[in-house]
């Protein structure tokens, strides 16, 4: 009697990861094939930081870091709501508008009517939402070009802005919880507390995808590398934690210091939107829909939701960024938000999100809105004319497109190879 003998099952092993000079090697192969990333707004960060640091030292002065923080994060959060609608091939000239109008509901609420702070602020997020779903509707549902939408919306949102506050006058924000948003700072240990929290969370989620990946038997990045990254994170963040700690007042006697309010609320925004855009079906479809809208359309994707969704993200995105702008300010006037778009759309290109849809991150905002804070501070600094300062920004966008553009063509060429 012969005994059946099963054969061996077949052991699936993992790739093993390339070495740390292999994947930099890899990575200056992406680079060359038109996959530029973040790259250039890093780049640009650096010298610029170095530049305006030579040509005037205050620049990297604890007071001038808060201060550009501060500075930063109203064109951040705009950018953040320009890359839904870039992602899909959309444009919505009208953020700018939109952020001065919902900031401006705000104050009327507060100053007018005296509500609580919490309601002019849900008052404000939902005036962003109607925006953003009429523009959506309108530009998915009766198929007029997103470009005519929003420039329509652009002029008549400034009418609407300056209704609402009574032809030109200024509304005054008083209230401490509005002011302290983009004004002031967290105390000492919650500074330290949030670095060591957001160290040890960034590190876990690296390690955990590295471990996952590995077990599905995909390839995964070296430990090395996953080490290396920990630790230039840690020692930013660190860093910054630590300059922002040290007493920046100017007047002897006060005090001023800790880590501004606003970053944690940025943090919270940079993780949240990446993880919709990264680990949800609806930010999977963005993607989709940008690279190619009608094999997403034959696909049975609900392009018109799609669209008005990203639409009335964009607008609610710029609803924040009009209360992070107001904070700043104290006050709303009649030109409130009038050249944030630009701006916005600069750095949202700038940090490499893709003019022709497609291609983009929630980082590229942040990235791309320190590009523009840091030209508009150091230009600042160095007393130079306004003019100076938007001819500066716009070649520095000119320069990014012209790379967008580039880069698509070169992956492009590469590709067909």
């Amino acid at each position: 009697m012969t005994t059946m003998t099963r054969p061996p099952a077949e052991v699936v092993t993992a790739p093993q990861p390339p070495s740390l000079t292999e994947h930099a090697r890899a990575y200056w192969r992406r680079l060359r094939g038109g996959e530029m990333g973040s790259f250039p707004a890093v780049l640009a960060i650096i010298v610029l930081a170095t530049g305006f640091g030579i040509a005037k030292p205050v620049f990297l002065t604890p007071l001038n870091f808060a201060n550009l923080l501060h500075q930063s994060a109203v064109y951040i959060v705009a950018a953040m709501a320009l890359v839904f609608v870039l992602l899909i091939g959309e444009i919505d000239l009208a953020a700018g508008w939109t952020a001065g109008v919902t900031a401006a509901v705000m104050a009327k609420l507060l100053v007018n009517h005296t509500v609580p702070w919490y309601v002019a602020i849900l008052a404000s997020i939902v005036t962003g939402v109607v925006i953003g779903v009429l523009l959506g509707t309108l530009v998915a549902k009766l198929g007029v070009p997103s470009f005519v939408v929003t420039l329509a919306a652009f002029l008549a949102f400034q009418g609407v802005l300056l209704w609402l506050v009574d032809q030109g006058q200024v509304i005054l924000i008083t209230d401490p919880v509005i002011r302290a948003i983009n004004n002031d700072s967290l105390p000492i240990w919650a500074g330290w507390t949030l670095y060591v929290v957001s160290v040890v969370a960034f590190a876990a989620v690296q390690l955990t995808r590295r471990a996952r990946r590995a077990r599905r038997g995909v390839s995964h990045d070296p430990m090395s590398l996953v080490v290396l990254r920990i630790l230039v994170v840690a020692a930013i963040a660190g860093f910054g934690v630590y300059a922002l700690s040290v007493n920046r007042a100017l007047a002897r006697g006060s005090v001023q210091q800790g880590v501004p309010i606003i970053v944690p609320i940025v943090v919270v925004l940079l993780v949240l939107l990446t993880f919709v855009l990264k680990r949800t079906r609806f930010g999977l479809h963005l993607y989709a829909l940008g690279g190619n809208a009608e094999a997403t359309r034959r696909a049975g994707i609900p392009v018109d939701r799609l669209k008005i969704a990203a639409f009335t993200l964009c607008s609610t995105l710029a609803a924040l960024a009009g209360i992070i702008q107001a904070s700043r300010a104290n006050s709303v006037d009649g030109k409130f938000g009038s050249q944030l778009i630009l701006f916005a759309v600069g750095a949202a290109v700038i940090g490499g999100t893709s003019l022709f849809g497609g291609r983009g991150r929630i980082i590229d905002a942040v990235l791309g809105g320190l590009v523009v804070a840091i030209i508009a501070n150091g230009m600042g600094l160095l007393s130079a004319p306004e003019w100076v300062r938007f001819v500066v920004t716009g070649l520095v966008l000119l320069v990014a497109a012209a790379v967008d553009a580039l880069a698509r063509r070169r992956s492009t060429t590469v590709g067909l190879r």
